[in-house]
């Protein structure tokens, strides 16, 4: 079969279809997490995306697509901000654990050394890329991909191809989703912090019983041995509370999509 008769079973419509369904995937490698990662490299992640809007094109239902310019790049828009809706969501979770090794480096001291993270590329510190890298990790070993993949068909089911989403909603469930950023890293975070005020306060008690102890040279490598002992102990803890918030995450992206 030559590619002129391959093409030719593809109709006008089918073929818009799939670029409406490839619209909607894409910001999954903008903002998603694992699938975002810049570890993949472009070329990659753009045939992962094609490969997903092919899986995608016989389950998604359509009626007839407006083939003029202008009605189709608006729909083009429409899907694109449903999947930006969607990838926020999980991303907003994922962004949680770099916020709360952020947190941890600035109390321990690992703040003023800083690398480029391989899976955001940004520059981050040393326990933040920690974390992003577990996360990764975690994420692989539970299956959150699938789960993601699937969650992304059923936004289908919120808002159809040819329907248009609510612009209040959306902008709700984003608000939802930053705000609890800043609430996931404490909790993430919240024993180690503890532990670490307690330690600094427990320095400061010494350094006014003995005034001619040496708290920075003494104090330092306390709060490293202290932290990274309880980050090693809280990793299950923090494991088991990424499994359930990605579910958390992909329900609520999904209950935000709301036809307007």
């Amino acid at each position: 079969m030559t590619a002129n008769e391959l093409l030719a079973r593809f109709s006008e419509q089918q073929v818009a279809a799939f670029f409406l369904v490839l619209a909607r995937v894409s910001p999954l490698f903008i903002l998603a997490p694992l699938f975002s990662s810049k570890m993949i490299p472009g070329r990659v992640r753009t045939i992962i995306a094609v490969g997903l809007a092919v899986g995608l094109m016989p389950v998604v239902k359509h009626g007839v697509i407006d083939l003029d310019p202008l009605a189709f790049a608006g729909q083009v828009v429409k899907e694109v901000v449903v999947g930006l809706a969607f990838a926020y969501g999980l991303a907003a979770m994922f962004a949680g654990l770099q916020v709360a090794g952020s947190l941890l480096d600035t109390l321990i001291g690992f703040s003023f050394g800083s690398l480029v993270d391989p899976v955001t590329g940004n520059q981050s510190t040393v326990i933040a890329q920690l974390y992003s890298l577990f996360g990764v990790a975690i994420l692989i070993a539970i299956g959150g991909d699938a789960w993601i993949i699937k969650g992304l068909a059923r936004t289908y089911d919120a808002v159809p191809m040819l329907d248009a989403p609510a612009i209040g909603s959306l902008v709700e469930g984003a608000q939802v989703a930053f705000s609890g950023i800043f609430v996931a890293a404490f909790m993430i975070g919240a024993p180690v912090i503890i532990a670490l005020i307690i330690t600094d306060a427990a320095f400061g008690v010494v350094s006014r019983v003995v005034p001619q102890l040496n708290v920075f040279a003494v104090g330092f490598p306390a709060k490293v041995t202290v932290g990274l002992l309880l980050i090693g102990v809280t990793m299950p803890f923090v494991g088991a509370w990424l499994a359930g918030e990605l579910q958390q995450s992909v329900l609520q992206a999904l209950q935000t999509l709301k036809v307007a």
